[in-house]
């Protein structure tokens, strides 16, 4: 019988512009503890450690690991630059599926808040964009309204101070970009066998994976719809993924998708198949990106509102979908969720797109 990956527990901590705080094993350990307390478990059911820490020294994770009694589990650590939460959440399913282990806790850990990047390609981007479809910059300012929105942030912001915020990189403005964060984010994978040994009935089954790199699209000119935002690796790793799953963008409820701006969002839509290319717009002043319109993208806000942390956002991203699924996300449930995609874009360009369903 095929294997499965299901997520058992998940476990998250606040999400910041600055570092950790004045003992990150405390923050590290008390986050592995949601996790394990959502699955119903405890560390000796622990097969196997994965995780990516960024910013801080990997002796810190050590210590919480021992601190909360997994010091003795195999630990598999990816140091900054070798694998960011992307990469480390794929490669710890393809673990599950090919029975290395029936039972892994991943871990990501942004200790600080690295170097933001410059934005001056997106701005280009989304001039283009505009000049091809004779988009509104109202459009991508909606984005940003409807992220804060989502989050249920004190500091809503209207359009119009969207509008008026700084500018980063015409037309976007300061609330239109992702700035870096740090934080912590644990989530447990396990076989359904294991679940049904040890589990609490919360299961959340990884439906389909795909993983596509700039790399393997060579034939491909990356720079045909929009120069420097691989588009065409976005498309081709969402339909590969719904080839896989034999399931549709239609038949998506929510999606967490990587936000790096908002005309990043919006070429999304169109590259996940939830819109045809130049309707992204009429998406958006549609309503179908929220609550009451075809589906709920990203309902915690995004990297819009939580920052980007490369080793900890993918989990951040995954631990939203599982609630949604469950039925446990509070304010922001999306009514009768049975089915979610993730999409994230790692460091070195590789998009991962992820389809959950109730296990």
């Amino acid at each position: 019988m095929q294997r499965c990956v299901n997520v058992i527990g998940v476990g998250m901590s606040p999400f910041s512009p600055a570092a950790l705080g004045p003992d990150p094993p405390l923050l590290i350990g008390a986050t592995i503890k949601q996790a394990l307390t959502d699955a119903g478990l405890c560390a000796r059911d622990v097969a196997q450690v994965h995780a990516v820490t960024g910013a801080m020294d990997v002796a810190a994770l050590q210590r919480a690991l021992q601190a909360v009694g997994l010091g003795q589990v195999p630990l598999r650590h990816f140091a900054p630059g070798s694998a960011d939460g992307s990469a480390l959440f794929a490669r710890a399913c393809q673990a599950i599926l090919l029975g290395q282990a029936e039972s892994i806790l991943v871990l990501g850990i942004e200790g600080a808040p690295a170097a933001t990047l410059g934005f001056e390609h997106l701005g280009v981007t989304a001039q283009a964009y505009m000049a091809r479809y004779q988009t509104r910059r109202e459009t991508f300012a909606m984005i940003a309204v409807k992220a804060r929105q989502h989050a249920g942030l004190d500091s809503m912001l209207t359009l119009d101070q969207v509008l008026q915020a700084q500018m980063i990189a015409d037309p976007l403005t300061h609330p239109q970009v992702a700035w870096a964060s740090s934080g912590v984010a644990a989530v447990l994978l396990c076989t359904s066998e294991f679940a049904r040994r040890h589990g609490n009935g919360s299961l959340v089954q990884v439906a389909a994976q795909a993983c596509v790199s700039p790399q393997q699209l060579k034939g491909l000119d990356l720079g045909a719809t929009f120069a420097g935002v691989n588009y065409e690796v976005n498309v081709a790793a969402a339909q590969e993924l719904y080839e896989q799953a034999g399931r549709g963008p239609q038949e998506i409820a929510v999606c967490e998708l990587h936000d790096l701006s908002t005309v990043s969002e919006l070429l999304l839509y169109e590259a996940l198949g939830f819109c045809a290319e130049g309707d992204g717009e009429k998406l958006v002043e549609d309503g179908d990106n929220t609550y009451g319109g075809n589906l709920v993208i990203n309902p915690c806000g995004g990297l819009l509102t939580l920052g980007q942390a490369s080793a900890a956002s993918a989990l951040a991203q995954c631990i939203e979908l599982v609630h949604q699924l469950r039925g446990s996300a509070g304010r922001r449930q999306v009514a009768d969720a049975q089915l979610a995609l993730q999409h994230q874009v790692g460091n070195d360009g590789t998009v991962t797109t992820t389809l959950f369903q109730r296990g």
